[in-house]
């Protein structure tokens, strides 16, 4: 048995495919989706998507949204998501580099929340090619 997977951003279809089992990032922790799972609605984090093709093991770097479970189908609709295979991993540690010293610059409250986000945004999208194999 399969689910349906559909991940989604507000420009495009990022990935629509049946897969075997999803471990998404909530505002809560963590949650495995396997086949039957209970309908939730929940909150997604910043952070990896680990998604089970038949025995192979993919990451998706998402940017906060939704997801919807229910009936073997799961909608995940985020800010922004990117595969790990598309990411370049010495600009990604590039631009993880130059969020950690913008928020060692950042003042104000508002400086201080933003260069938090785009350090956890950074640091996603290093995980997700660091952790394409499980």
């Amino acid at each position: 048995m399969t689910l349906n997977l559909c991940v989604l951003t507000p420009n495009r279809i990022i990935l629509d495919s049946e897969v075997k089992e999803i471990i998404l990032s909530t505002n809560s922790g963590q949650i495995g989706v396997l086949p039957n799972h209970a309908p939730i609605a929940t909150a997604v984090d910043i952070g990896i998507l680990r998604i089970r093709l038949d025995d192979q093991w993919v990451t998706m770097a998402l940017m906060g949204g939704f997801a919807r479970i229910g009936n073997n189908e799961i909608t995940v609709l985020v800010n922004d998501a990117e595969s790990s295979t598309d990411i370049d991993l010495q600009e990604a540690q590039r631009i993880l580099e130059i969020a950690e010293a913008n928020l060692s610059k950042a003042e104000g409250k508002r400086q201080v929340i933003e260069a938090n986000l785009a350090l956890r945004r950074a640091r996603t999208r290093v995980e997700a090619v660091n952790t394409n194999t499980i």
